[in-house]
């Protein structure tokens, strides 16, 4: 009985050692966006169109800051279907859903489409650093600004889709699958 209570004892010290030591690094982000993402992997969980009746106008009055320090427009984009997500390096399903939207804007024409991911991160250069270590291929921004009503959310990840005629035809509060034929075809006819 002593060595049974011993041995529990000993296993709920490895396993809150664990966990520590992933907070304590930074790493526990990394791993909760990794179980997520397997969460993610069947696809099951995927963003809806919004009825045509329930559409509200896109703003572009805002303002965007790039990679190079550059402020950016929002305006640049209007005419265009934008793919607008709002993510923060600290949030796991944001992590989770990233390497699904990378693979997205992949195979997406930029000309076409543009891609905004908005960091919510304080340090947009700590936004900068994780995107380039996961290679990814799509390009991030922070707010100059105060984002518009109509784009304002209380969680994130947040994605919106905005048609070319300025309407708002996808919000998706939490991770989704979007690199499917599916919706890259949805995309594509806006």
């Amino acid at each position: 009985m002593v060595k049974k209570i011993k041995r529990e004892v000993i296993e709920w010290v490895v396993l809150i050692g664990v966990v520590l030591t992933l907070y304590f690094t930074g790493l526990h982000t990394e791993v909760i966006g990794m179980i997520q993402r397997v969460v993610l992997a069947p696809g099951l969980i995927k963003p809806e169109v919004i009825p045509a009746s329930e559409q509200q106008d896109a703003s572009y009055q805002f303002n965007l800051v790039d990679v190079d320090g550059n402020t950016v427009s929002f305006e640049k984009f209007r005419g265009k279907t934008i793919f607008i997500n709002l993510w923060a390096t600290w949030c796991p399903p944001c992590v989770a859903e990233m390497p699904d939207i990378n693979s997205l804007y992949g195979k997406i024409d930029s000309d076409e489409i543009a891609f905004v991911m908005i960091s919510r991160d304080q340090d947009f250069d700590k936004a900068i650093q994780f995107a380039a270590k996961k290679a990814y291929d799509f390009p991030i921004y922070s707010e100059a600004s105060l984002l518009p009503s109509v784009f304002q959310t209380n969680s994130i990840p947040t994605t919106f889709v905005i048609s070319p005629q300025g309407k708002i035809v996808v919000k998706k509060s939490g991770m989704a699958s979007y690199d499917s034929e599916e919706f890259r075809d949805f995309l594509n006819g806006l």
